[in-house]
């Protein structure tokens, strides 16, 4: 496929409009259980935002551009980088077998959206983003993922202590607290370690073991996978899990001293989780960080 970002034709303009899997979305103000998380005005007119929608693909590729910047700051500001790990991808909505990625050796907390890296099927940056080298693992995950899951927007991974740690039992977390619940019946477990992940043959492994509907992975003593229909999703879900792996080792460890644990049940699980597991969702938890990032980069994040 050619790297221009030129729109040449209707038909050509059309298909970049939505990315892969948006138009199964509902519209976040006709979204019944998404606008129940919050009340407006009496007459009903005060709504959730949710997701925007844009008619320019190339408007909308610089806004993923700038939220993803956020993203990689979100995680440097919480220490999950680790030298030259972690990783977060991001289809292109122009070029659809495009994903964006961060540059190899670059620290989270310095990358503007003008960092941003953009690859093509086959790994190979293009010159439509910054030339600058990618992990080579960080492809060989990603990719299998984006063909394996044509919904996922967006996927992150990094090795967080609390959630490599957690991996070390190869074991889901369990529904210990109502945040935890974000993950019910969502959340695989990749059994396998084959080491660092330069071989495709590991990228589809990973990818099989996050399954069809999964909105995140256990990756056995290695760390933590999440994916959404936004790169904010994936960011805040990632947060989210690396918390919940935190929680979990503690109530572990209190466990192993007598302290019995109590488990939410299934029925409550699924019912809060029915709530929480919406991409309008998960994209808003994920604003607060997006706009305290802005105010305290002074917008250099966004160039």
């Amino acid at each position: 496929m050619s790297t221009s970002t030129s729109v040449t034709t209707t038909q050509q303009y059309e298909r970049s409009v939505l990315l892969a899997g948006e138009d199964e979305l509902s519209n976040a103000a006709n979204d019944t259980k998404f606008q129940s998380l919050a009340r407006g005005n009496r007459n009903g007119t005060l709504k959730l935002r949710g997701i925007p929608t844009f008619s320019d693909p190339l408007e909308k590729r610089k806004w993923m551009k700038e939220h993803m910047a956020a993203a990689f700051r979100y995680f440097g500001k919480l220490g999950y980088g680790e030298g030259v790990s972690g990783h977060i991808s991001m289809r292109d909505p122009v070029l659809k077998d495009h994903f964006w990625m961060n540059p190899f050796a670059k620290h989270f907390s310095t990358i503007k959206a003008s960092d941003l890296v953009l690859v093509d099927s086959e790994g190979y940056v293009t010159e439509e983003g910054a030339q600058l080298p990618i992990n080579e693992a960080g492809f060989m995950i990603h990719s299998e993922i984006h063909k394996a899951r044509p919904d996922v927007i967006a996927a992150a991974h990094t090795h967080g202590i609390h959630g490599k740690t957690w991996s070390a039992f190869g074991k889901p977390i369990e529904m210990l607290t109502q945040d935890a619940c974000n993950f019910h019946g969502r959340l695989g477990v990749y059994q396998d370690h084959g080491g660092v992940a330069l071989s495709q043959e590991e990228g589809r492994q990973i990818a099989e073991a996050l399954g069809k509907d999964n909105i995140a992975c256990i990756l056995k003593n290695h760390g933590l996978l999440t994916v959404g229909r936004t790169v904010d999703e994936a960011a805040i879900l990632y947060s989210m899990l690396e918390n919940a792996c935190h929680s979990q080792l503690m109530a572990e460890a209190a466990a192993a001293n007598g302290i019995p644990k109590q488990i939410i049940s299934d029925e409550v699980a699924q019912y809060t989780a029915s709530f929480a597991q919406n991409p309008h969702n998960f994209y808003t938890e994920f604003q607060p960080e997006f706009e305290l990032l802005v105010e305290e980069t002074n917008g250099r994040m966004l160039q």
